[in-house]
Parts: structure tokens; sequence; C-alpha cells
């Protein structure tokens, strides 16, 4: 298996020419052809696959879809939806022992709790038979904020059977990831039933939010478990600058915003410092920010020349980026799906191919070399 780098893009003109132009990155001359496979979703967020090969989708707006035998039905109108911003219904997660155990949990932009606007929540329901059953709220972060800005917000189980959901800072970046006693900022920790885990680090401190795992992220947005490792990785937004995949440790910090590799969206600075004792490092960064959205490790033969390696949504270059793993090191980054569109999502099935939620014209089937 291929794994690990940190790769640090130089910018031979400064900073702020640097964030508009990544040279860091390559072109495939024969790009990879795609069937669209459901085009009535425009901001498919979230997907995960049950194992005949069907799956769940949810749209930013809050539907959830069910696909299967070439049929797309909506199945659930998810309550309680802000769909404000960057808010909505988000992630999708089948659980692993799926249908012994029938749940389906996701995350979204929640206007639950006394104050206006919203903050993410986590739900579970039922799903059998083609029906989802009654939604069960398990997390709701507070307080709410009118912000329409990073609520996260992926899930992923582990091995153990733990599952782990992101929340960003809400625009709070001075005040929430930092503060264990406040939500946003971080990766949370759950048992299947919304429980939560005894010995998760901050658990026995008084007035701490007990389901944190690891804190001072931005916004994360994207989530796999390595699969090899078993470690959770997670990939979050940097401001102009900065963007990240960190790999999930316990108690630990990975010090937004008192490090960075970004500066402020008008081209000020916020920090000098890059790296500093106790902090995490990323295991890798871009700069130019690439707008990372859905992460997915490859281990699918249907493309060999994928196999072991990472894909990663961008948003903002409107391609599917493939991470070249070796030896410990980024290789290469390559462009797939070149101008696609915005890429929400990435997954792969269990008959192996790579399914893409891509804004504006649904989720579809990337198609491997011939």
């Amino acid at each position: 298996m291929k794994i690990k780098a940190i790769t640090l893009f130089v910018c031979c003109a400064g900073f702020l020419a640097c964030a508009q132009e990544d040279t860091g990155i390559q072109s495939l001359e024969n790009d990879y052809e795609h069937e669209v496979i459901i085009d009535a979703i425009d901001i498919a967020w979230g997907l995960d696959f049950f194992k005949d090969g069907s799956f769940l989708a949810t749209s930013k707006e809050g539907q959830v879809y069910y696909h299967k035998n070439g049929e797309t039905t909506k199945v659930a109108e998810i309550p309680n939806v802000y769909n404000r911003g960057q808010g909505g219904l988000l992630d999708l997660k089948i659980h692993p022992e799926y249908p012994e155990k029938p749940w389906v949990y996701m995350s979204h932009a929640s206007t639950l709790g006394e104050e206006e606007g919203g903050h993410t929540a986590l739900v579970r329901a039922p799903f059998t038979d083609g029906k989802m059953g009654e939604i069960e709220l398990l997390y709701k972060a507070s307080p709410n904020t009118t912000k329409g800005v990073h609520f996260g917000s992926r899930l992923q189980f582990d091995r153990e059977g733990y599952l782990y959901m992101s929340i960003g800072e809400r625009g709070a970046r001075e005040v929430n990831p930092q503060d264990i006693t406040r939500d946003g900022g971080k990766i949370y920790r759950f048992n299947d039933d919304g429980s939560i885990p005894e010995d998760n680090p901050f658990y026995i401190l008084e007035n701490a939010k007990k389901a944190i795992y690891s804190y001072g992220h931005r916004n994360p947005q994207g989530m796999d478990m390595h699969p090899e490792t078993g470690e959770i990785w997670v990939h979050e937004h940097g401001p102009r600058g900065g963007d990240e995949i960190n790999i999930i440790k316990k108690a630990a910090n990975y010090g937004w915003p008192i490090v960075s590799y970004g500066i402020n969206y008008d081209g000020t600075e916020f920090t000098d410092e890059t790296s500093m004792p106790g902090l995490r490092e990323p295991f890798h960064y871009w700069v130019p920010s690439i707008a990372p959205s859905g992460m997915s490790f490859v281990t699918s033969d249907k493309y060999p020349e994928l196999k072991g390696d990472l894909l990663v949504g961008s948003l903002k270059f409107q391609y599917l980026e493939h991470l070249d793993l070796e030896e410990n090191t980024v290789q290469k980054r390559v462009k797939l799906l070149d101008k696609i569109g915005r890429v929400r999502s990435v997954k792969q099935s269990p008959d192996g191919f790579i399914y893409v939620g891509v804004e504006g014209v649904g989720i579809i089937k990337m198609l491997p070399k011939s």
C-alpha cells in the first residue's frame, strides 16, 4: 500500500500570485469518461453504498434519495434543516453492519435550539425495504448562529465501530476551534447509538464537550478510513491557501488558527507560524487552495493506475484530484474529470467503481480506461 506525504508548493512570484495559479498539478492527456447516474440532485452532498450496490444520497436542500436497479426515489425529507450558505443536509453513512443494524446516519445544519440560525447536528434513522423510518437526534452542536459558513461535515466509522463526525468552526476562528468547552472546529467520536465513549480524551474534564476527539480544525469536508492502517483521514478547507489533510489522533490539536499555510481572503496575514511544538502538522497541504470536498481511498482493481491512492474533490477548480501516494510521499497530483463542475463528494462502490457528486450535474460514475 502506498501512503503518506507532506508536499510543499513553492510560489516563485509571491503568495498572492500563487493563490491564483496552481503549478503543482498535472493534467491527463486522455481524461476519464463518465456516465450520469442521477441528474435530479443539484448538490449531492453525501452518498454511501449498501453491499448490493444500491445507494443513498443526500441533497443539500434536505432530501434523501435511494438508487437501486437504475431507479431513483426520494425516501425522506429531513426536518429542521438549515439550508443557508454552506449549510443544509450534508453527509450520510450506512452502518457497516447493515442490515443487522439497519441504521443510516446523517449530518446536517439544524435549526433546533433556542438561538436563531443553525449549527451542525447528527441524526440517524432505520432504513428497511426501501423506506426510511423516524429520525432520531443523536447530537446537536450549540449555540446556533446565522452565519452561513463552516458547518463541516463528514461521517466515518472506524474498525472498532466508532462513528466520527466533523464540525467546522462556524466562522468563529478566535473562539471555537481551540476551546474544548465549545462546539465547532472539532472531530467528534460516538458509539453507534449516539452515546459518547467514556475513553474519549476529554470525557472526564469538567465543562468539556465530551464527544470531542481532536480539535483545532477549520472546516473539514472530507473523511475516510485508511484501508490498511485503519486511521481516520480528514481534509479541511484553509482560508486563502492552506487546505490540509490530517491523520486524526486522539486529543491532538491541529493548530487552527494558531498555525496555517494560508492568509486572509483580503490578502492580509493572521499568523506567520506554519508549525509550533505541541500542534500536529498536516499530512499534506495545498497552496493555492483547491477548496476540497469529499475524499476516498481507491482499493479497486477497476482503476489499476489509481489503486492505493487518494481521490479528493475540488470545488474551486472543478476537478477530481488524484494524489499519487508512494513510499510516504505524494509523488504527484493529477486532475481527473477536469472542468466537470464543482466536485462535492466521491465514493468507491462495493463493485469497485468510483462515483462522484458534481454540483449542477448530479451523481456520475467514472468509467475505467479500456
